[in-house]
Parts: structure tokens; C-alpha cells; sequence
């Protein structure tokens, strides 16, 4: 329907938006950032269903089912109320068109009034000022992390996009930025119009004691939580960042500590370090950018295994595969290379050529299909030998996707 998949802007989404009359009366809490945007979305829908609050999440990409970008107390939207709201966008927009993300921002939205919610959590899809999830103001906006990625819409710099990422902050409200070192650009701007920012390390902290953890916040401090269920060390940033969100906003929603306790022991996301299998393990992780591949070989650093690592690695031909690898040099004793299901796949037989230049005397094997080569790496197996699946959210899927239908 529209001419391009992407077209960053918010004109056109905002003429259907005001056509549709969506204008929510609670508050939204809106995640950006490189890296960790799911996870934060996943932790402050738990702790806030825990508390007691109807919400409503939407995230993106999906693995296996449209439906999981849109979900209600919990619950994944139904095929006809997804269609239903795609239908009032199309009898609403006339002839101004959208693309599949608008398309999906403005459903999601339509739903979460029709449900009568009480808070909406919104995953920016690309970058933040131009994102269709930008049309609505924010009660509470969360940066993640900013790093190099999508350079081709965002810039080739941090401060190009770190700009960008800062879009979604507002003047007087809640900013919350989790990247420990972030951009000049991104303070320049919460300054400039005077939003609320609270940074990581100066208005709030997390402090790892054995296996529990404390945050310390600009008036609260909780003490001796659990570990998040989902592994990785920067996982304690992205929890930190939502109840962060959470402190700013606790006069209009507020949160007990064991429902605080509750949701950080509940919240999962599918493809961030997920154990699909044992014996040998088998790992997945949607890891597709340098810093994410950085975080990926912190967290098998800190989970050591007996045996090796073998990796099946599948990428989009936009990414960084190069900085990818360098980042997991030394922890990877084998490789499979792979081509995902995308039109926007990266050549398994090219990612090799990237992957040996960068791997040294690792052996790097060629299988073009995803679960055919993750089939080759446990045929290679041994006893204490784990298995990583990473690279795109396409190679993730078609592993999950799989393990689906053997069942």
C-alpha cells in the first residue's frame, strides 16, 4: 500500500490519528534505545499487572505471530479484534497512506482505548523523533542504551543518534536515560526543552549484593530484590530503567515492592539468552548489533560451561556483522554460518567471508538454512558443549518456529 517499508515521519500518522480521535486518557510510558527496549517493555508490564493494573504493551518485531506485539492484561490480541482495528484505520485514513508500522502503532492504540486499560507501555520501533509511536505524548520516556545501528535512517555517530533517540522526551516529564555514558546530544536536548532527566548512575542506581540487588532511586530506595529472570548483567540496567519510569510516575500508578518483586521474577522475553533445549544447551538470543553482541559474550562469559560454544549465526546484510564478531571473538570455539528468512539476509557464504577475517583459526562451516545448520552444530556436540543461535530476530523465529511444529 505505501511506497516504501520504512518512511520515518510523523505527519501521516498523525492525520489518521486525529481522524481516528485518539486521544488516550492514561498514561503512556514509551521505551527507546538501541538494545534492551524489550526486556524494559517486559518488566514494567509484569510489575504493573502485578500491581494490579489492566495494561496494555506494544512491541516489535514479532518472532512467530503478528499477535505478540499487542497485548492486553497479559493476553496477546485476537485475530479478530486485530482485523477489526485495521479496518477503522482504513475507513479513517482516506487517502493518506501508511506503512505497515503506522498501520500497527494506530491498531494498537484503537485496541488499548477499546479495552479501557489503565496504563499503555510503547516500544519506539526505529530511532524516536520520527517514530510512529512518537505521535503520543509520554507520561514517562525510557532511553535504553545508544549505539550504532540502523545508521542508514539514524546516523553514523552516537550523537546523531542519540538525538534521535531523544525525541520521545517531553518537557516536564519523566526522562529516564539508562545509558551510562550517553550522548552529549541526548542531555543537550532533554535540557533544551526541559524535560525531567534522570540518568543512570547520578538520579538512580542499581547495586548487585550476591543474588539480590538493590535500587536506589531520587526518593525511594527497594532493597534486596530478586535477580531478573532473564540472564545477563545489563539485565539489572534495564530493570533499573523501568523502575525508574516507575518512581517518576508513582503518584498517577503506584507499584508495592512485592509487586516490584513479583514482576522481576516473572518478566521473560522469547530470543534474549533462551534455553530451548539441554544436554546440549541451546541458546537464543536475537543479538544483532556490536553492543548486543557485547552484552552476549559478558553473559556467556558469566555463565562458563564445561565444554564449548558453538555458534549458529544468521544476520541481516544492513548490520554490523564485522563489529558483531569482533565483539564474540574468543568465545566461540566453532561456527555455522546461515541464511535467514529475509529479503534483507545476509548470504550465509558472505557472513563467512566477514566471520573469517575476524575469527582467526576458528573453523567456520556454510549452511544455508537455519535449522539445518543448527542440526550440523549438534550433530557436533559433545557432552558439556552448548549451543548459541543468534544474529536476527528472522534466525531466532525460524528456530522457535521449528521447535514448534517437532512438537
Amino acid at each position: 500500500m505505501h511506497p516504501s517499508t520504512i518512511e520515518l515521519g510523523l505527519d501521516r500518522v498523525r492525520r489518521v490519528k486525529d481522524a481516528l480521535g485518539l486521544d488516550p486518557a492514561f498514561p503512556l510510558v514509551v521505551v527507546g534505545g538501541t538494545n534492551g527496549k524489550g526486556s524494559t517493555c517486559a518488566y514494567l508490564e509484569a510489575i504493573l499487572g502485578a500491581a494490579g493494573y489492566k495494561t496494555g504493551l506494544y512491541t516489535s518485531p514479532h518472532l512467530l505471530r503478528y499477535n505478540e506485539r499487542v497485548r492486553i492484561a497479559g493476553q496477546e490480541s485476537a485475530d479478530a479484534a486485530l482485523v477489526q482495528a485495521f479496518e477503522r484505520i482504513d475507513a479513517a485514513r482516506g487517502d493518506t497512506s501508511l506503512t505497515y508500522f503506522e498501520f500497527g502503532t494506530l491498531g494498537a492504540m484503537v485496541q488499548f482505548i477499546d479495552a479501557g486499560i489503565d496504563v499503555a507501555i510503547l516500544e519506539v520501533g526505529l530511532g524516536g523523533r520520527l517514530d510512529a509511536v512518537n505521535v503520543f505524548d509520554a507520561a514517562a520516556a525510557i532511553v535504553t542504551s545508544v549505539d550504532l545501528d540502523h545508521m542508514e535512517y539514524l546516523g553514523d555517530t552516537r550523537e546523531q543518534v542519540g538525538f534521535e533517540k531523544a525525541g520521545i522526551y517531553r518537557a516536564g516529564r519523566p526522562a529516564i536515560c539508562a545509558d551510562p555514558a550517553p550522548p552529549a546530544s541526548l542531555l543537550a536536548h532533554a535540557r533544551q526543552i526541559g524535560a525531567d532527566l534522570r540518568c543512570v548512575g547520578r538520579d538512580f542506581s542499581a547495586q548487585r549484593e550476591g543474588d539480590r540487588w538493590t535500587y536506589g532511586g531520587e526518593a525511594v530506595v527497594w532493597p534486596a530484590l530478586p535477580l531478573p529472570a532473564m540472564a545477563g548483567a545489563f539485565q539489572l540496567r534495564n530493570a533499573a530503567a523501568a523502575l525508574a519510569a516507575l518512581e517518576a510516575v508513582r503518584d498517577r500508578l503506584p507499584v508495592s515492592e512485592a509487586a516490584i518483586r513479583q514482576g522481576l521474577a516473572q518478566a521473560r522475553v522469547a530470543g534474549r539468552f533462551q534455553r530451548i533445549a539441554r544436554a546440549p544447551d541451546v541458546i537464543l538470543d536475537v543479538a544483532h548489533n556490536p553492543e548486543a553482541a557485547r552484552a552476549l559474550a559478558a553473559t556467556l562469559r558469566e555463565q562458563p560451561v564445561a565444554g564449548r560454544t558453538l555458534a549458529v549465526v544468521g544476520m541481516l546484510a544492513d548490520k554490523d556483522a564485522a563489529g558483531v564478531f569482533s565483539a564474540l571473538k574468543g568465545e566461540i570455539d566453532a561456527w555455522w554460518t546461515c541464511t535467514p528468512d529475509s529479503p534483507r539476509a545476509q548470504d550465509a557464504a558472505a557472513l563467512a567471508a566477514i566471520l573469517r577475517a575476524h575469527a582467526g583459526s576458528t573453523p567456520v562451516s556454510v549452511q544455508t538454512d537455519v535449522n539445518a545448520a543448527l542440526a550440523e552444530a549438534q550433530s557436533a556436540a559433545c557432552e558439556g558443549d552448548r549451543i548459541l543461535v543468534f544474529g536476527s530476530f528472522h534466525t531466532v523465529a525460524a528456530v522457535l518456529d521449528h521447535a514448534t511444529i517437532q512438537q
